[in-house]
C-alpha cells in the first residue's frame, strides 16, 4: 500500500515537469513582470483539491484536524522560505522535478534543503524549532474561528478563481513561436504540445485530491507534504530506522524525482547541467533557507500553500502570503536592484565622459 505514494510522487512530477510548474517563477513574475498566470493555477488547484477532500470529509471516508495555529513560526519561515526559493531556483517540489531534468544545482540545493530539515527536526536546531512553536493560537481553521459551515468559503473561493480564470483567458493571446512539430498523436500532446499552466492545474489540483485516501490508507493522515520527508530521507540513511522515518512520504517525493526524469527523458529535455560556482553556491544557501523557513512554517509552498490552503486553515493561507512577500523581496535584490545600480553606473561613466 505504501508503494501508491510512489505512483502518486511520478504523476506529479511527470505533471509538473511537462507543465512547467514551477511556483516560485510564477510569484517572481507577480512581481517582475505582473505576469500572476502562474498564481491564478495555483488557485485552480487549491479549489480543486479543497471541493474534492471536503466532499470525502463529509461522506466520513477522511480524516482532518486542522490542530493549532503557529503564528509566528508560519510567518518568519514562511518569509524565509520564499527568500530561499529565489536563491535556490525553485521551491521544494520544484527542486525535485528539476532534479529530475539533470540539474546538478536542483541536487546541490535539494541536498541542503534535506539537510537543514533533518537538523531542524531531530538535530541540534530542534529547541529553536520548539520556541517558534509555542506561540500558536488554539484554532488553525478558518470556518471554526467563524463558527460557519467550510462549504461558503470554498464556495467564495471558487467563484474567485473562476472569474480570474475566466477573466485572464479572454485576453488576447500573444503569439508564441514553437518547435516544428516531430510527433503526432498522443506523444505529441504528452511530450512535445506546450502545456497550458491551467490544464496543468487542474491535474495537480486532482492528483493532490488523490494524495489524501492513497496517504490515509496508510496511516499518514494527510495529503501532499514535501518537507517532512524529504527530512526523513536524510535521517533514514543516517540511522537506518526504516520504521520510524521510511513511510508513504518517502516514497511520494521520490516519486517526484522518478516521474520527472521520464517525462524528461521521454520529451528530449534530459542533460545534466552544472552550474558555475556563483550559483552552485547560490543553491546551496537556498536549500539551507528552504529547508530552515519551510520547518519553521511546518510547511512548503505545496504543504502550506497548495495543501493547507485548501483546508481552509491559517497557516495554509498567511504562509502563502508570506511565501509570497518573501518572493519579491528576494527577487527585489537579486533581479531589481543589479538592474537598477548598473543603470546608474552606465549613466554615470556616460556623463564622465
Amino acid at each position: 500500500m505504501i508503494f501508491t505514494g510512489l505512483l502518486c510522487g511520478a504523476l506529479l512530477g511527470f505533471v509538473m515537469q511537462r507543465g512547467r510548474f514551477c511556483l516560485t517563477g510564477g510569484f517572481r513574475d507577480m512581481f517582475l513582470s505582473k505576469d500572476y498566470r502562474m498564481f491564478y493555477a495555483l488557485l485552480i488547484a487549491i479549489a480543486i483539491q479543497s471541493i474534492g477532500v471536503f466532499a470525502l470529509i463529509q461522506m466520513g471516508l477522511l480524516q482532518f484536524k486542522a490542530g493549532t495555529f503557529s503564528w509566528l513560526g508560519t510567518i518568519v519561515g514562511s518569509f524565509v522560505f520564499g527568500i530561499g526559493i529565489v536563491l535556490a531556483g525553485g521551491c521544494a517540489t520544484g527542486t525535485w522535478y528539476r532534479a529530475g531534468e539533470g540539474l546538478i544545482g536542483s541536487w546541490i540545493a535539494l541536498f541542503a534543503y534535506m539537510l537543514m530539515s533533518a537538523v531542524m527536526k531531530s538535530g541540534v536546531l530542534v529547541p529553536i524549532n520548539d520556541a517558534f512553536k509555542q506561540y500558536a493560537l488554539p484554532t488553525n481553521s478558518i470556518p471554526a474561528t467563524f463558527g460557519l459551515s467550510v462549504w461558503p468559503f470554498i464556495i467564495l473561493l471558487a467563484a474567485i478563481t473562476l472569474y480570474l480564470a475566466v477573466r485572464h483567458l479572454r485576453k488576447p493571446k500573444v503569439p508564441i513561436p514553437s518547435l516544428p512539430r516531430k510527433r503526432s498523436g498522443l506523444s505529441h500532446l504528452l511530450f512535445e504540445k506546450r502545456w497550458h499552466p491551467f490544464a496543468t492545474a487542474v491535474l495537480v489540483g486532482l492528483i493532490a485530491l488523490l494524495a489524501w485516501p492513497l496517504s490515509e490508507a496508510t496511516g499518514r493522515m494527510s495529503g501532499l507534504g514535501i518537507t517532512t520527508p524529504s527530512a526523513n530521507i536524510l535521517q533514514y540513511i543516517v540511522t537506518g530506522n526504516s520504521e520510524k522515518y521510511v513511510n508513504w512520504g518517502v516514497f511520494l517525493v521520490l516519486g517526484i524525482l522518478l516521474g520527472s526524469f521520464f517525462a524528461a527523458k521521454a520529451s528530449r529535455e534530459f542533460r545534466f547541467r552544472a552550474p558555475d560556482a556563483k550559483t552552485a553556491v547560490s543553491s546551496f544557501s537556498g536549500g539551507i533557507l528552504m529547508g530552515f523557513g519551510a520547518s519553521l512554517a511546518g510547511g512548503c509552498s505545496i504543504g502550506n500553500g497548495l495543501v493547507m490552503t485548501a483546508m481552509m486553515t491559517w497557516q495554509g493561507w498567511v504562509s502563502l502570503l508570506f511565501i509570497i512577500l518573501g518572493t519579491w523581496t528576494a527577487s527585489y535584490f537579486v533581479y531589481v536592484r543589479p538592474r537598477v545600480q548598473a543603470k546608474k553606473l552606465q549613466s554615470a561613466s556616460m556623463t564622465t565622459a
